[in-house]
């Protein structure tokens, strides 16, 4: 992903990292609700954050592989403060990093669960929040 951010288009006072050629397939795939990560086809392993090598093998025989966006919870922290602009204006928010069931962790963030109800391992599912996979806890999950 470009270092380049734009405000989002929905107005909802969130940076979206500018899409590049590189990045444009995930970001365009996010934008209609699906997910997507990199896949090695030399040794069948998949990778995130995206690459346009394989970090296993180095082979750059890697695509892009939607993913069933299932995940589990590794950890999190609750921001309370965030001075800069435009994140202050959206705490708190769960700042997180998730466990894909295809294996990689992604930096993230989960919707829609009180504080109280975050535990390590639980059973999230991406949402897609203005073209951004975020993660929200899964539909009968049962806690």
């Amino acid at each position: 992903m470009s270092g380049a951010a734009r405000a989002g288009s929905s107005g909802g006072g969130f940076d979206v990292p500018e899409a590049d050629a590189f990045t444009r397939p995930y970001w365009d795939a996010a934008a209609e609700g699906r997910l997507l990560i990199r896949h090695c086809a030399a040794c069948d392993r998949v990778h995130h954050y995206p690459r346009e090598f394989c970090p296993h093998c180095w082979s750059e025989d890697v695509s892009w592989h939607p993913v069933s966006g299932r995940a589990t919870l590794y950890t999190w922290s609750v921001v309370h403060r965030n001075d800069l602009p435009p994140f202050g204006g959206r705490v708190p928010y769960t700042a997180a990093v998730v466990d894909l069931a295809e294996g990689p962790r992604m930096m993230t963030e989960v919707v829609g669960c009180e504080e109280a109800a975050l535990r390590i391992g639980m059973a999230l599912e991406v949402a897609f929040r203005d073209g951004i996979p975020v993660f929200r806890p899964a539909s009968g999950a049962g806690g």
